[in-house]
């Protein structure tokens, strides 16, 4: 029996949980004839040793794990790799074969398109060479990965004629957006249209449209945002793609940049770091979810969640 496993980060808001299993759900109405599961890296539950134990006593004995992560940061270098290595040794009779973090794909592309348009909707503006396109990306300490978010910028910003675009990120790397909203205020542009480049709603997600609010008290400029990424149908598309490169046996990503393998400037001394997790102290905790993908509300699952089983 085969299996997809969809990888997850994990999120501290319940919301962001939500959201990633309504992904989940999806893909298991799109694959029926595959047990479709999900696991997470920290910070909710099952963990992904969970998750894959389910799924071989259910009978599966090949699994295609996908990472439900948009740029190739730490969690999809390492922390993801580690985690279905180890769990690969624990299973003599079982396969994990490991796909590719979703990227910039022409689909991606257009979802973010779309996200745009949707948020112009909501107050047309008559020329986008007056306005600002700022995508703000979650920010790693893996250069290579900011360095996806900003072309992803640059080719929405060209392909949509912006008058300007921009990169920030909400933590670890620079600019961070407080830090770059002041600087577009004094640029000669009536709007910024913020793109947050995420899956899903949750904290950091939350955090971008409060510093984006606090600004538009003080700023004289218009700020509209769009949701973030979402369940779409776009993004399904791409997964497809992942899982398709798996099944044709090319998942490889793309390390020509990869401060692992290449000397990056600033980072030679993580050349050939073994690969390694470094999520044990967060992981979720090995209880059964409160709701997962599919499942019915029932009496009985209301009376466990209020006594706390």
């Amino acid at each position: 029996m085969k299996g997809i496993l969809i990888c997850g980060h994990g999120s501290r808001d319940p919301q962001g949980v939500y959201g990633f299993k309504e992904l989940v759900s999806a893909l298991q109405k799109r694959y029926p004839d595959r047990m479709v599961d999900y696991g997470f890296l920290e910070f909710a539950h099952p963990v992904y040793a969970a998750a894959v134990e389910r799924m071989y006593l259910a009978g599966v004995r090949e699994i295609t794990a996908v990472p439900a992560i948009l740029f190739a940061g730490g969690h999809a270098k390492n922390d993801i790799p580690y985690e279905m290595n180890t769990l690969q040794s624990q299973y003599k009779d079982l396969t994990i074969r490991l796909g590719r973090h979703i990227g910039i794909t022409p689909s991606m592309l257009q979802l973010a398109k779309q996200l745009i348009e949707q948020a112009e909707a909501t107050a047309p503006i008559p020329d986008r060479k007056d306005a600002c396109l700022l995508l703000v990306g979650r920010g790693t300490s893996d250069p290579d990965a900011n360095s996806d978010v900003a072309k992803l910028t640059h080719m929405l910003g060209e392909g949509l004629g912006y008058g300007f675009a921009t990169t920030a990120f909400i933590g670890v790397t620079q600019p961070l957006l407080k830090d770059i909203l002041p600087v577009i205020d004094h640029l000669p542009y009536k709007r910024i249209l913020a793109l947050p480049v995420f899956l899903f709603t949750g904290v950091l997600l939350k955090k971008i449209y409060t510093q984006l609010d606090e600004f538009r008290a003080v700023s004289q400029k218009e700020i509209i945002a769009t949701a973030a990424f979402g369940c779409d149908e776009l993004l399904l598309q791409t997964i497809d793609e992942r899982i398709r490169e798996v099944e044709e046996g090319n998942p490889n990503m793309n390390c020509q940049l990869c401060k692992y393998r290449t000397q990056i400037i600033g980072f030679e001394e993580e050349v050939g770091n073994p690969q390694v997790g470094h999520h044990l102290a967060v992981k979720g905790i090995l209880f059964e979810e409160e709701e997962k993908p599919g499942d019915k509300k029932t009496v009985f699952r209301k009376v466990k969640k209020i006594l706390g089983i």
